[in-house]
């Protein structure tokens, strides 16, 4: 990706609007890694429908897994061998790209969260992966292990295939029996939640915002906007252990190609540093309530890129200069963070915020 080829110092662009109310009229790029300044008008944003589910699907098949505690180690081991006529996500080419997860219940924090690599194309997977946790066994007996089995989809909610819930309180952990493979079949879940809106890592930020500008610069009576991305944490795999992650920015109602900003590619880390700031300038005050700061982050893998999560900083209103728009659903987390911005002029305000799915806008040409 040639426009990759940026350092991890400041990048910037105009973002002006017109005096009309409906939408801005245009936007100058001023990409300082790159030295391209280019004019581009800006459209509302179209809108590409990225999200949705498959509905609830028939529970059906088995899952073969072995579960045995480790003294030596003190670790729990759950062998994961393989699933057999799963339900088929994709009903049109009949299969499913399927991983197996495990909870050791009732904590379902990410501590106690472990997952197989996703194996796709098949109703039929095979894993052969050992879950390991590192656990007391002794606090076994206060715990259900719960195995689930789900369809991953990276532009949708995760479909839920089936699970299977061991009660370890009354596990025989003596029992050979017990110690060998065993195939379970896969039963509905106990609550009705079909769809699982699947961890999708979290996004370490900070936002200010400069009313006024550096001396000497253009449009004094504007601001600027700065955003430092400085890392993510726990983003999905979805090539197995492969990840080679980026964000991009975009200043929301501007969907032009040539206003978007992104940093560097970083790889092989579920924790990608990128620690890039990105400043907008052309801000006047009542553009600050109609603007929203799209951050997605990406996998990028030969000519694809697949989205892996975004935030949507702003007010959340559901409006854009009298327009209702579909992009200002901002989280109250994003909401509380763009307020205190807003309301603390000239100083760094920072946040971990969850990475999520998002109606991607569609670039303009």
């Amino acid at each position: 990706m040639s426009d990759d080829r940026e350092t991890d110092t400041a990048s910037e662009s105009s973002y002006q609007f017109s005096r009309h109310k409906k939408s801005p009229s245009s936007l100058t790029n001023l990409s300082s890694s790159s030295g391209m300044t280019s004019l581009s008008s800006v459209s509302g944003s179209v809108m590409s429908v990225y999200s949705g589910d498959f509905g609830n699907l028939e529970v059906k098949g088995k899952i073969l897994f072995a579960v045995e505690y480790v003294e030596s180690l003190k670790e729990l081991h759950i062998f994961v061998a393989q699933c057999k006529d799963l339900a088929a996500a994709d009903v049109k080419k009949q299969y499913s790209d399927s991983y197996v997860k495990t909870y050791l219940l009732p904590d379902k924090g990410k501590r106690h969260k472990k997952k197989t690599s996703v194996v796709k194309k098949t109703l039929n997977p095979v894993y052969n992966e050992i879950l390991r946790y590192k656990i007391e066994k002794q606090n076994l007996k206060t715990q259900k292990l719960n195995v689930s089995v789900w369809h991953r989809d990276p532009f949708k909610l995760n479909s839920f295939l089936g699970e299977v819930e061991l009660d370890l309180e009354t596990w025989d952990w003596d029992n050979k029996q017990n110690k060998q493979l065993r195939w379970y079949p896969l039963k509905q879940k106990t609550a009705p939640v079909a769809l699982e809106a699947e961890n999708r890592g979290e996004m370490k930020l900070a936002l200010q915002y400069v009313p006024e500008p550096i001396p000497g610069k253009k449009l004094p009576t504007t601001g600027e906007v700065h955003i430092w991305v400085k890392e993510c944490l726990d983003l999905p795999l979805l090539r197995g252990n492969h990840l080679n992650s980026f964000v991009k920015c975009t200043i929301l109602p501007d969907t032009s190609r040539k206003s978007r900003q992104k940093t560097r590619a970083v790889g092989k880390t579920t924790n990608p540093i990128f620690n890039h700031t990105m400043v907008y300038d052309g801000f006047r005050p009542e553009d600050l309530s109609e603007a929203c700061v799209e951050l997605t982050v990406w996998d990028h893998y030969k000519l694809t890129n697949k989205f892996l999560g975004g935030l949507r900083i702003g007010f959340g209103t559901g409006k854009s200069y009298g327009t209702e728009v579909d992009w200002m659903d901002s989280t109250s987390e994003e909401v509380a963070l763009w307020e205190k911005m807003v309301n603390s002029p000239n100083s760094w305000i920072e946040a971990t915020l969850p990475l999520r799915m998002l109606v991607i806008a569609k670039i303009a040409k």
